[in-house]
């Protein structure tokens, strides 16, 4: 075992094992059985334990409630066992999209019903979200039933699904949940009449009623108790202790083999009862667009666009792509070429389709698809062209990098009203060839009061916020890749110099940090160290260490180890990069090996370092009550642990915020995390 991973156990010991002595994976599993951390398209975290704690699960036949109805929704495989999946089948994608369409049928409609909906669809890596805001805004000035599906949630997961620009209600999430589920429920793997594959025979015959010896079960977890040994190649997926995934209970040796094969099958999803996560809420997002009968709907693409599950939609009025750049890596591609293709796959034939500028070769990859499907592409303008001849735009959402977010918004809220016939766009120059870029410029053209307006009162929380509160102000921004973090480094250093306060008593500068899936931190640290931060902290996007009876935010893909090695591995590159810093000569290369653990503070910094003073806590609860030191008067938790302040670092550090005049700090890395640090600063989002 690594210097590293003792080091780590040796804090669990101190964070999770119970006074009665409790072994720390025995005392962690019960710790993280309701660990929170929010959720990605489908989400890249759950963690392995049973998924309703203490609580029965709900009866199918109950009045359940909008947090009954959640924690169901968290039984379906979520983004990390989805993208695993999705990366087996790579050799046929397409069935994805076939499997998507099949669940549509299910839930009681036709693809060609999504055309009702007048959709604007929008891909890209980085700006999609911003983009959908953005255009939705402007869209319900002019008096619109707009719909909008997003995602990640920052906070709950109502807030994917959106009418006039409002989180649907609990009683309207929980109405729409369980009559989708009910639907869904009805179609099991025998009733379906998709009968078993010749392996799933072949699975069950290993074990029989009461034992489920199988040699691959794709996500549901390792069954205990009577339900018999599991043989090793079944890989790590959990642990269950009564009931399997999300298809239903473990019945004991009554259970039908249909239903074994709905739980354990996981090869073909039209096998499958249940969509994975995100499927099942765009689906629900159809349904509710479509009985709430909005004018249009916002759709964000979840990861991708070729083969995202939001690509069912057939004819939308007008797509988008936003600026591209390298994220998902393993499931898009290493390039931005790749990337691209994918992206591109959301043209449709003969509707309109826009784009920022972008590199030259995935521009060129993008022009590709539109010609290959006889889209018509057009290049956005820049911002100055539109406001040329008037007064500027002002943007509701701070950023230099928005306003291409904003130009892209533009185009596509206007070509959504030109094609539905509105009367009172007024164009100043047609469109017109750009022979550099080989693509014809979209329409320059006056936007509107009710434009203008969209764009002054545009809300986007957890992409570039600021919240001001006394001697603190913090700084939100959920970049995950390179080319965001650079925006985020842009816009914090712009709005330092906005914030400046009368002199007189130091300022601190503060960076709050973590990053998950296959991002790389190492280059994300490196971008963000121009910012000279006199302290770096880093927390797993856990909101509180204990349990919580918030579902929204309940996770179940990842183990504690995982997310506490990771922000120790984040500290890592931190102080290498400041000892290089430092002194170029002095490393060769990072050491594997972070320091030793300080009660709820995981790891001291390395000694002798030249670099930032780095702190790892074990939630964000925990993170922010050292960085605020009460001093917010919003966030006021009970009185910290006494351990909190035991390491020497942070004790220092702490009467040194508590004496500053101003505490400057740096939320990004990680939209998980933005999000679990407004749940903790702004409880009426939870609300």
């Amino acid at each position: 075992m690594s210097r590293a991973r003792s080091h780590l156990r040796s804090a669990l010991s101190l964070a999770a094992v119970s006074a009665r002595g409790a072994t720390i994976e025995g005392a962690a599993r019960r710790w993280l059985s309701a660990w929170p951390a929010p959720q990605e398209p489908g989400m890249e975290y759950q963690v392995s334990d049973p998924r309703w704690g203490e609580r029965s699960r709900p009866s199918l036949n109950c009045d359940c409630g909008c947090q009954d109805a959640v924690r169901m929704l968290n039984t379906l495989q979520t983004n990390a066992s989805y993208l695993e999946q999705v990366k087996r089948q790579r050799s046929d994608p397409q069935a994805q999209l076939e499997a998507m369409e099949v669940y549509l049928a299910r839930s009681g409609l036709q693809v060609e019903d999504l055309n009702q909906l007048n959709i604007i669809h929008v891909t890209g890596t980085k700006g999609k979200g911003s983009t959908c805001a953005f255009a939705e805004r402007i869209l319900r000035n002019y008096g619109l039933k707009t719909g909008f599906f997003s995602s990640p949630h920052l906070v709950q997961v109502r807030e994917r699904i959106r009418i006039n620009g409002k989180p649907i209600s609990p009683e309207l999430f929980t109405k729409h949940f369980w009559r989708l589920y009910h639907q869904l429920e009805k179609f099991k793997v025998l009733g379906a009449g998709a009968g078993p594959s010749p392996q799933s025979w072949e699975l069950w015959k290993y074990g029989g009623p009461g034992r489920a010896h199988l040699s691959r079960a794709g996500n549901c977890g390792i069954m205990e108790g009577q339900s018999g040994p599991i043989s090793p190649e079944w890989g790590s997926c959990g642990i269950m202790e009564g009931w399997v995934g999300p298809c239903g209970t473990m019945e004991g040796p009554e259970r039908t083999m249909g239903r074994l094969l709905t739980c354990f099958c996981m090869q073909d999803d039209s096998h499958v009862s249940m969509p994975a996560y995100f499927r099942f809420l765009t689906l629900m997002a159809f349904h509710v667009f479509l009985q709430e009968k909005v004018d249009l709907a916002v759709v964000e693409v979840g990861i991708g666009g070729a083969y995202d599950c939001t690509n069912i939609i057939r004819k939308p009025v007008v797509c988008g792509v936003s600026s591209l750049g390298i994220d998902h890596t393993s499931l898009l591609g290493d390039t931005v070429e790749k990337i691209a293709w994918q992206k591109g796959g959301i043209f449709k034939p003969g509707v309109p389709a826009f784009t920022v500028l972008q590199p030259e070769g995935p521009l060129a990859v993008l022009r590709d698809r539109a010609q290959q499907t006889s889209c018509p592409l057009y290049l956005c303008p820049p911002l100055e062209a539109l406001e040329e001849g008037g007064l500027p735009l002002t943007l509701g959402l701070e950023g230099d990098h928005q306003r291409s977010n904003a130009a892209l918004a533009l185009q596509l809220a206007h070509c959504w009203l030109e094609r539905q016939g509105h009367q009172d766009i007024q164009e100043l120059k047609v469109s017109r060839p750009s022979v550099r870029w080989q693509l014809p410029l979209a329409p320059v053209f006056h936007p509107t009061s009710h434009m203008r307006h969209g764009l002054r009162d545009t809300e986007w929380p957890g992409r570039t916020q600021v919240l001001r509160r006394g001697p603190l102000t913090w700084y939100l921004d959920g970049a995950h890749t390179a080319s965001s973090v650079q925006a985020c480094v842009r816009w914090y250093c712009q709005s330092l110099q906005r914030n400046k306060r009368p002199s007189g008593g130091s300022q601190v500068h503060v960076l709050l940090f973590n990053s998950t899936g296959d991002r790389d931190p190492a280059v994300l640290l490196k971008l963000l160290q121009p910012c000279q931060f006199d302290y770096a902290v880093f927390c797993p996007n856990l909101t509180e260490v204990s349990a919580t009876e918030n579902a929204d935010q309940q996770n179940f893909t990842v183990t504690l180890d995982q997310v506490l090695l990771r922000c120790l591995q984040h500290q890592q590159h931190w102080s290498y990069l400041g000892e290089k810093q430092a002194d170029p000569d002095l490393w060769s290369s990072p050491s594997p090996e972070p320091g030793g653990p300080g009660s709820m503070l995981l790891a001291r910094h390395p000694p002798h370092s030249a670099s930032t003073n780095s702190l790892v806590f074990s939630c964000i609860s925990h993170a922010l009550q050292w960085i605020s030191q009460g001093r917010d008067p919003i966030f006021q938790p009970p009185s910290p642990p006494r351990s909190l302040l035991s390491h020497p670092t942070a004790s220092s550090g702490a009467s040194i915020l508590r004496e500053a005049a101003a505490i400057h700090v740096l939320v990004t890395g990680s939209l998980h995390l933005v999000g679990g640090v407004l749940k903790l600063l702004e409880p009426s989002l939870s609300q």
